[in-house]
């Protein structure tokens, strides 16, 4: 909203741009506004802040000074109730219209352009306040991308304030009995329209508050509204209302439930509109991870188990190991879909493979929300899982006397403390048979924990203090980096020579319930583009509503060990050393880092990769031609012998240790139970074991070149 300065005095443009948050300082949001920080030089007592504390004198506004306020502010209404588009001026009104005395006239002038769900916020609102009119105020304004954001989220502070859940259940409801108003033809139907000005804004804010909360009312009444708002009461590909559509959407992303994915889920096979799906489908991709940071909610996901009969067949989706969708006659397994029921029910086949495919990304989403709970403070509410599949084939621990744990498969024992098992805990006896049994179980984990790498502090971090250097100076392929981010869950701006696009970039992860935050430094490679470089890790802890830099001492272990497990994995994957091609090609830096990263002492990821392979070589048919050493798995061929780097899974030749790129291998070692696999290098090395204990049979022209004795 722009005011021309020459249509209002001074004072009354100062008061505008305090209120409209002209000075983009939200550092003091929520306990204080930035008008009553503007206000300085009016006098006043002090402001108390959240703990009962004085914030400061000079910010207040004393009964003197706030008279002084009450012809600007009345002059600031009158000129912004002359204008058409006064939801534009909504907050702006409001602060106003509380300096000025004039509640009652700019409620009266709101509620002819505002719906009346708006309409009963403004109520509560109208209630509060001049201070926390303006809280509000800049709570909801837009701030664009170079404005920093508020401290903390809005619905947790809305959660605080008098009368505005009430409120939010009150408008929901409202919602829901208008939609079901119209699919009855009690309210004509209008596409796009059946929510007034204002109103998207306000219900976005109540089922945030509502998702925040984990109200019990909630997943009934959303489940019903976003069906209704979905698809129009006729057969119009048309929706009653897709901007709430996608503000609920929005809104899930940010406090999703099993819940409200379940109801939007719902939505997208109703909606008509062709579009409508293309763009939940992105949202999907965002809102599902995201339900791995709330493991209050995560646990209650179903845990995607069906079976169904389709004509004379049976449907089953199983969850036991992996996520399965499998047909059956009578009792006998088919290979694939029945012709007859490709034929006759395609829909169906259909929907039970989109099934499948939601399974698997509850799975997912269940694995992350369980390795969350290993850095929570207070143990996660585990005993919903009970009867989950996904329950046997983790370690857990139980607190069978006080301090006393006892390490089990399966939550086998009842009505007693439980927590996940991990290998930081335990003693390295105790991680080697947790791992004998993981082997000769062949249990596949839904994520590896008896094979999890364990970091601890080391010497040189305890030297530096309040910074780890231990990932400093990497090159990383910046995509495969920024990919890895997401899907781990860390949070980082994207860089780029370009506009908006940042220099320095800092990768953030929140942990043990969003009291400890650790962040990655790393920037744009100087001499190539498309890479980046790695910098120092740090960790702040949450103090009194605002993050504070820790010295690595004060970090608990396996918050500690957690993150740098997963800056390890960032690494691993992204660096330009697990790219063979960077053996001869780029500038002479890049190939010196490729050939001292390539072949450098193993990372904690390596070494759980080591014990892995010396439990798996002795199974197979290749056993006798391989041995492995402090970095290596060396494999005896018939022309040479070769040392398989056990981090990178570049190879050296002896005698001379010249080089071997071999770009990919095949799979030889199918069958073969892998314990786990993260990133893939664990079965690469295999694959090039078994094709190099065997290169007699190679046949390949690139790589046969690079074998004769006399090469390198």
């Amino acid at each position: 909203m722009s005011v021309p300065d020459s249509l209002i005095s001074p004072l009354a443009q100062r008061l505008r741009d305090l209120i409209t948050g002209s000075a983009n300082d939200p550092s003091y949001w929520p306990d204080a506004s930035q008008l009553s920080v503007g206000l300085v030089g009016l006098g006043g007592g002090p402001i108390r802040v959240g703990d009962g504390s004085p914030l400061s004198a000079q910010y207040a506004i004393d009964e003197q000074a706030r008279r002084r306020l009450v012809a600007p502010a009345r002059e600031l209404v009158g000129f912004l109730l002359r204008g058409e588009r006064l939801y534009e001026s909504f907050s702006v009104l409001l602060v106003a219209a509380g300096l000025a005395g004039m509640d009652t006239e700019v409620r009266a002038r709101l509620a002819e352009q505002y719906g009346p769900i708006a309409v009963a916020e403004m109520d509560v609102l109208l209630g509060w306040d001049v201070e926390l009119r303006a809280l509000f105020a800049e709570a909801v304004r837009h701030r664009p991308d170079y404005v920093a954001p508020l401290p903390s989220g809005v619905p947790e502070w809305l959660n605080g304030l008098p009368g505005y859940l009430d409120f939010a259940r009150a408008a929901l409801e409202t919602a829901e009995a208008r939609v079901a108003a119209i699919h009855a033809g009690e309210i004509p139907y209008k596409a796009e329209k059946a929510f007034e000005a204002g109103e998207k804004a306000t219900l976005g804010r109540a089922v945030r508050l509502a998702l925040l909360r984990d109200e019990p009312w909630l997943p009934e009444l959303l489940d019903s509204l976003v069906r209704g708002i979905a698809v129009a009461p006729t057969q119009a590909k048309t929706l009653p209302s897709q901007a709430l559509l996608f503000e609920i959407a929005r809104a899930a992303e940010e406090y999703p439930t099993p819940e409200v994915i379940s109801a939007l889920r719902a939505a997208r096979r109703a909606v008509r509109h062709a579009a409508v799906p293309k763009q939940l489908d992105r949202m999907f991709k965002r809102i599902e991870p995201a339900l791995a940071d709330r493991l209050e909610v995560a646990f209650r996901l179903p845990d995607g188990r069906v079976r169904q009969a389709v004509g004379e067949h049976t449907a089953v989706i199983s969850t036991d190991g992996g996520v399965e969708l499998s047909w059956w006659h009578g009792d006998r397994k088919l290979k694939g879909v029945p012709a007859a029921v490709r034929r006759e029910h395609p829909e169906e086949v259909k929907r039970l493979r989109e099934l499948a495919k939601q399974a698997q990304q509850r799975q997912t989403t269940l694995s992350r929300a369980l390795e969350a709970g290993y850095t929570s403070e207070t143990a996660p509410p585990y005993r919903q899982l009970e009867g989950h599949p996904v329950t046997d084939r983790l370690i857990w621990e139980f607190e069978v006397s006080p301090g006393v744990w006892r390490a089990e498969l399966g939550l086998t024992l009842p009505d007693v403390p439980v927590r996940l098992w991990h290998p930081a805990r335990a003693s390295v006896e105790e991680v080697r048979a947790w791992r004998e049994v993981v082997q000769d179980k062949e249990l596949r984990q839904p994520f590896k924990q008896a094979f999890r790498e364990v970091y601890l502090l080391t010497p040189a971090e305890e030297e530096t203090g309040d910074h780890s250097n231990r990932f400093v100076d990497h090159v990383v392929d910046y995509r495969r980096l920024r990919a890895l981010f997401k899907d781990r869950g860390w949070q980082s701006n994207f860089m780029g020579p370009w506009d908006g696009g940042y220099d320095n970039g800092d990768a953030r992860r929140v942990l043990a319930g969003g009291q400890w935050r650790a962040t990655l430094d790393h920037h744009l490679y100087d001499y190539e583009d498309g890479y980046a470089e790695t910098g120092q890790v740090h960790f702040d802890r949450l103090t009194e509503g605002s993050w504070h830099r820790a010295t690595l001492t004060e970090v608990p272990a396996l918050v500690f060990s957690e993150a740098m497990r997963d800056i390890d994995l960032f690494v691993a994957v992204s660096s330009i050393t697990a790219d063979p091609r960077w053996a001869d090609q780029g500038p002479d830096r890049l190939r010196d880092y490729w050939q001292t990263g390539s072949f450098a002492a193993l990372p904690p990821s390596a070494e759980v990769r080591r014990d892995a392979l010396s439990r798996l070589i002795g199974r197979t048919a290749i056993a006798d031609r391989c041995t492995i050493t402090d970095r290596f798995l060396v494999v005896r061929g018939d022309i040479r012998t070769y040392k398989i780097h056990l981090g990178s899974a570049n190879i050296l030749m002896e005698p001379n240790d010249a080089y071997l790129c071999i770009v990919s291998a095949r799979d030889p070692h199918a069958g073969l139970f892998l314990p786990f696999e993260e990133d893939g290098r664990l079965a690469l090395i295999l694959s090039k074991a078994f094709l190099l204990a065997n290169d007699t049979a190679i046949t390949d022209p690139s790589i046969t070149r690079q074998l004769q004795p006399d090469v390198g």
